[in-house]
């Protein structure tokens, strides 16, 4: 387990419960199971893996090729398997997969700055707005289609980045953080019986009621619903999906020997368990120096991964019900600068492209479509909140929803002007 919070649970504090005891739980074909179950309750609620790349891809290098107009530019186009739809050269695998694929180019989204980019796309609110901490895509899709009995987070975070938590939804639907895939959660096994586990844990129960009979508090239950987050977790079988190790060694090649590979991988065992939200982060793309290597070098991991990942779950039955989104804070700049020693590009929101895979849209498409050089949104072009609406839309969720903050005031899960793609919606 990573050494910082895991949605609302310390370290500190699921080592705690790991010495109070309870063995780990395993059952031959207990994976099978649980897929074959997932395959058949998600076809009423639809999942969702975010591939977050964290830094800002440049669209012109990955799924808009054009030449700057100084002539810059080092990759080649490639046809994928529509007609008409061309991507960078690095990217052979995904080209396959065009057909269950639908190019957002015409991302317009604003905000410039990493944080505020970030923040903004994973609520669908501009940090500081309204003065309240609004809850990303998955603290939503925990609240609005989680499985309530699930007993592992309906939301789990993979390899670090800003994900952003639950925000006014409270520690209920905060996300468990993995750090490193290939390690898992650790801590998960007890240090003594079960029936001295069961008894300490009583024990804490009666101690945390008392105590929030005198001390009500939010910052109280929050630490209440921690720890039964992570006894329940504990006992539970769902648990094992956090150990890749079984994993056959041809499938976790083709995934990719990275941190990216291992955590597609990880992300598509918890969906097979019936978790609604996973993000992967992949950082480095904050390509300002020697952008054309570094992208090819990130392209790379992103083709295995994520098309391992889009072949993993179609084979499985999952991916007409999983909805992959990949996508970064925004582009990058038309034209290259050459302040370092390799050339690079700069931050640009104005026009961009993220792309949406699986969970029954209507793939084989581009939505949106900019100038020769890249540089502006010529057609239909895709707001922030349009996108959330759009994903909300395909996950089943009401974006026009309002909620309750702690305080009582009604806010929407996404703001009014909203215009989601339906050129996507099966």
């Amino acid at each position: 387990m990573n050494n910082e919070m895991m949605g609302g649970l310390y370290r500190r504090d699921f080592m705690k419960l790991g010495a109070m005891g309870v063995g780990g739980v395993s059952a031959s074909g207990w994976m099978n199971v649980l897929a074959g179950h997932a395959a058949e309750t998600q076809a009423k609620h639809k999942s969702c893996i975010l591939l977050y790349m964290s830094g800002g891809p440049s669209h012109k290098d990955t799924f808009d090729l054009k030449p700057d107009s100084d002539g810059a530019g080092e990759f080649k186009p490639i046809s994928t398997n529509v007609s008409g739809i061309q991507i960078s050269e690095h990217f052979p695998k995904f080209a396959k997969w065009m057909h269950k694929s639908a190019l957002l180019r015409g991302m317009s989204t604003g905000e410039g700055a990493h944080a505020r980019a970030s923040y903004f796309l994973h609520t669908g609110y501009k940090e500081g707005q309204g003065g309240l901490t609004y809850p990303s895509l998955g603290a939503i899709a925990s609240m609005e289609t989680g499985n309530p009995d699930l007993p592992i987070p309906n939301f789990v975070t993979i390899n670090g980045g800003k994900s952003y938590g639950s925000g006014y939804l409270g520690s209920k639907h905060q996300p468990l953080a993995i750090t490193d895939a290939s390690k898992g959660v650790s801590n998960l096994n007890a240090l003594v019986g079960d029936n001295q586990f069961n008894s300490r844990v009583s024990l804490l129960n009666e101690m945390e009621k008392a105590f929030l009979k005198d001390y009500s508090s939010e910052a109280g239950a929050a630490h209440q619903t921690t720890y039964q987050r992570a006894v329940t977790m504990m006992k539970s079988a769902q648990a094992r999906a956090f150990d890749i190790s079984g994993e056959p060694a041809n499938l976790r090649s083709e995934y990719g020997s990275g941190k990216f590979g291992e955590g597609c991988i990880l992300a598509r065992r918890l969906i097979e368990t019936g978790v609604r939200f996973v993000e992967v982060n992949l950082g480095g793309w904050d390509t300002h120096e020697n952008n054309f290597e570094r992208v090819k070098s990130l392209s790379a991991q992103v083709d295995a991964g994520m098309s391992t990942l889009i072949s993993d779950l179609n084979q499985r039955g999952l991916l007409d019900s999983t909805l992959i989104v990949w996508m970064g804070d925004f582009g990058r700049t038309p034209k290259i600068n050459q302040r370092g020693t390799k050339p690079g590009r700069d931050h640009y929101p104005k026009a961009w492209t993220s792309v949406m895979v699986g969970g029954g849209i209507k793939g084989g498409q581009v939505i949106g479509k900019t100038d020769k050089q890249g540089a502006t949104v010529e057609e239909r072009p895709i707001s922030t909140i349009d996108f959330m609406s759009t994903a909300c839309s395909v996950l089943g969720i009401d974006y026009t929803k309002q909620v309750q903050t702690p305080i009582g005031r009604p806010i929407r899960l996404v703001e009014k002007g909203a215009n989601p793609i339906k050129e996507l919606l099966a």
